[in-house]
């Protein structure tokens, strides 16, 4: 990969994403597979004044846990992640996936206990990210099993990625900057309105946004991004929706989601693909609420990969996520899990806002 490139990455995260300033704490996730991005990264944040540590994991570390672990072992937190997640100034996480299907066979009751021992560190990630003591980013470096997922080979996956970063613009922190100041009128223009409406094939569903606060997500807390969002008023949601785009859910494909919403409660759920996943989702507490409403605004990504970090920013689609709210929008759902479906709006979808057309076939109006 050339190495050029990804110092133009780094940079980015660095200096436009995560704002590094001198004797700050960042903390770095990835795996072996991120490690040329990792070590572009750790130079470009140690240059700019940074204090580094990091947690490269294994292919195959979490099946391998899973299998053999048991009692403390399972609700024991990893304590450098544990004390980061309290303590550290900024948080870099970098997927690099060696298997997206390695944790298929995973014992579920085991993966819960987990999950409930991790509680503790999320409660912690979400309230300093929320009240802005601890910059945050996600992003991605191309591997072979997330081209292979999006069906790409590695070479055009790569691209794809790095074009969605806009890494191949001269500038691309001036390039953000200017997606900042577009989508900054779209927020401004949403944080006045009530009540919203979601209206295409399948999907007639409306819900207040009323005290709510639109964040306009402009790159720095993902990379890419490209999106607007906020949480609806728990009870307000009412109508159907129909999210026409897969999604991969703990390594588990999911095709064709209609859920059936009154009084902001997942009354019915269907999927063309993957039922039983759906069903013991809905098992999870807070998981049949919706803890965010989004419209995607990145025009550089218009194919579905099944990687949530660029599927819920394709241009022209709206997501909704069951589960945990963002806690900076005013949402006050809580759950274990936040998982985000997307519908394509470019082919006669519309966004009614307080009776007034503002958005069709995938472009705001205003």
């Amino acid at each position: 990969m050339n190495p050029s490139i990804l110092q133009k990455y780094a940079n980015l995260l660095v200096d436009y994403c995560l704002e590094i300033k001198p004797g700050e704490k960042l903390y770095i996730a990835s795996s072996t597979a991120g490690e040329p991005l990792v070590k572009e990264v750790f130079r470009a944040a140690t240059k700019a004044g940074a204090i580094v540590e990091y947690k490269l994991s294994f292919s195959e570390e979490t099946r391998i846990k899973m299998k053999y672990a048991d009692g403390d072992q399972l609700t024991h937190q990893p304590v450098l992640h544990a004390h980061a997640m309290e303590h550290f100034d900024a948080y870099l996480a970098i997927r690099a996936p060696h298997n997206l299907v390695e944790n298929h066979d995973v014992d579920k009751a085991k993966m819960k206990i987990r999950t409930a021992a991790m509680k503790s560190m999320s409660d912690n990630y979400f309230r300093r990210t929320a009240d802005g003591s601890m910059k945050r980013s996600l992003c991605q470096y191309p591997t072979q099993a997330s081209a292979q997922m999006a069906g790409m080979s590695l070479e055009e996956y790569t691209e794809f990625v790095f074009n969605a970063c806009r890494l191949f613009d001269d500038n691309p922190k001036k390039s953000w900057l200017q997606v900042r100041e577009d989508q900054q009128h779209i927020v401004d223009y949403l944080n006045k309105v009530d009540k919203l409406q979601y209206i295409t094939n399948g999907t007639d569903i409306s819900f207040s946004v009323k005290n709510r606060t639109w964040i306009n997500s402009d790159g720095r807390s993902n990379m890419p991004s490209g999106e607007v969002f906020t949480g609806p008023v728990e009870e307000s949601v009412n109508g159907t929706v129909y999210f026409n785009f897969p999604s991969v859910f703990s390594s588990r494909p999911v095709k064709g989601i209609t859920l059936e919403v009154k009084e902001g409660k997942v009354m019915k759920w269907q999927a063309e693909e993957g039922q039983e996943l759906l069903d013991e989702i809905f098992e999870i507490p807070g998981a049949r609420y919706f803890g965010e409403v989004a419209i995607g605004t990145n025009y550089n990504i218009q194919q579905a990969t099944k990687n949530i970090l660029f599927d819920e920013k394709i241009g022209g689609t709206i997501h909704m996520a069951i589960g945990q709210s963002y806690i900076q929008t005013g949402g006050k759902n809580k759950s274990a899990i936040h998982w985000d479906m997307i519908t394509d709006m470019s082919k006669g979808g519309q966004i009614v806002a307080d009776g007034k057309l503002i958005y069709e076939n995938g472009k705001f109006l205003f």
